[in-house]
């Protein structure tokens, strides 16, 4: 296809002036990525196709706006990532404080029974994407934007609305907070965090 060779940029530009088929190709580019970030906010499989089609809808309305001070994939995300804190608020979740002592969070299903018999790599990596959900939104939105798709400070400032000392104090919070669920649910694990 003679889209998969352009650039973001130049797709952008060609489904501004109304080229839909090059706004088909960035959903197409993006559409694994809009499903994955939204599906770490809302956690639920048809939730986060909602979301992630509910993102594309606003990224198409708004494309005109797009102006390319950021890279659209950071425009992209912040739509994803506001899209999502909108879908959670309507549903109004049980959100569980981790500070909360009376009500300590614990991790459904999880037993220590198989404790020493040495758990794999790919093991330790599931719980740390466990330990992750456990997180609030804002907490699992700036790990998963730092560490899983390795998005820059600067580019997190862009899509959370966020000052950059305000990011990184955020970020910081968020791996204290980790590192404690790490710390207190998968000890046995010994996760390197």
């Amino acid at each position: 296809m003679k889209g998969k060779s352009l650039s973001d940029e130049e797709l952008v530009q060609q489904a501004q002036a109304g080229q839909q088929q090059a706004f088909a190709t960035l959903l197409k580019r993006y559409e694994s990525y809009a499903f994955s970030l939204a599906f770490r906010f809302v956690k639920n499989r048809e939730d986060a196709h909602e979301v992630a089609q509910d993102s594309f809808l606003r990224a198409f309305r708004y494309l005109p706006d797009f102006r390319g001070d950021a890279k659209f994939s950071t425009w992209l995300y912040k739509i994803i990532y506001s899209t999502s804190l909108n879908f959670l608020r309507k549903q109004n979740p049980d959100i569980q404080s981790l500070d909360d002592e009376n009500r300590p969070v614990k991790l459904a299903g999880h037993s220590t029974e198989d404790a020493g018999s040495g758990l794999e790599s790919l093991e330790r990596k599931e719980a740390v994407q466990q330990a992750v959900q456990l997180l609030s939104h804002d907490d699992s939105g700036i790990i998963t934007l730092f560490y899983l798709y390795e998005n820059s400070l600067e580019e997190i400032c862009q899509i959370m609305g966020l000052s950059m000392s305000n990011a990184k104090t955020k970020l910081c919070r968020a791996r204290q907070r980790l590192k404690i669920i790490l710390e207190n649910q998968f000890a046995e694990l010994s996760v390197e965090y």
